[in-house]
């Protein structure tokens, strides 16, 4: 009788250990399953000449995204922390803005677009065809088909008349200058199927002769 019932006291210390066991990978895997994935991004640099001889280098380096695990545990909310430099040089002084920011797509691609230099007042399709976000506590909110523009830069600068006002624009005057960003917050809500996001930044240059605008884009890469 005594075997019996160390044998059968065994037998439940055994399951008991299962059990354990199988709650502890089961809650393993949720963990691995709501883990932040990093994602770094190649940097590019971008070299013309604009029409009255200046030379212009638009370099984007250390650029990642972290994508942070569904908020709310619902696929209809995104969250990512990005970050990137952008170094622009010119081959004399010159007025240089940089605005920088996301093209961010629900279901929609967003890769159709490349490096390009236009007049100023020019805007390429994306802008154009999409509504904005800015500073790192904005949320975006798309539907399947749509895409934004999310801007990183929230500036406060007063305008011609003095008054104060909100700019997604860094202006310069120099042969060097820099923007950098560094875990800036990008959110998405509304968007059922896949959302990408690229980045993305518009270069103004302005010299005594031209007046130009040079666009660049980063790799897409995927927010859920």
């Amino acid at each position: 009788m005594n075997t019996s019932s160390k044998s059968s006291r065994r037998a439940v210390g055994v399951a008991g250990t299962g059990a354990v066991i199988a709650v502890a990978a089961a809650l393993l895997s949720q963990g691995t399953a709501n883990a932040d994935v990093f994602v770094k991004l190649p940097s590019q640099t971008d070299v013309q000449t604009l029409p009255d001889g200046t030379k212009v280098s638009v370099v984007r380096t250390n650029e990642k995204a972290v994508i942070a695990p569904s908020l709310g545990g619902t696929p209809l909310h995104r969250a990512a922390q990005v970050s990137a430099k952008y170094t622009v040089t010119t081959s004399k002084k010159a007025k240089i803005r940089i605005t920088a920011g996301y093209i961010v797509g629900c279901q929609v691609s967003i890769t159709g677009t490349s490096n390009s230099t236009t007049d100023s007042g020019a805007q390429n399709q994306i802008t154009r065809s999409t509504t904005g976000a800015v500073g790192s506590t904005q949320t975006l909110n798309l539907g399947p088909g749509q895409a934004a523009v999310y801007y990183v830069n929230n500036v406060e600068k007063a305008d011609d008349f003095g008054s104060q006002q909100q700019t997604q624009n860094v202006d310069y005057e120099t042969t060097k200058a820099s923007n950098s960003y560094t875990n800036e917050q990008l959110q998405l809500t509304g968007c059922a199927g896949y959302a990408q996001a690229r980045s993305y930044a518009t270069i103004r240059i302005r010299t005594s002769n031209v007046d130009k605008q040079i666009s660049t884009y980063g790799r897409p890469f995927s927010i859920g």
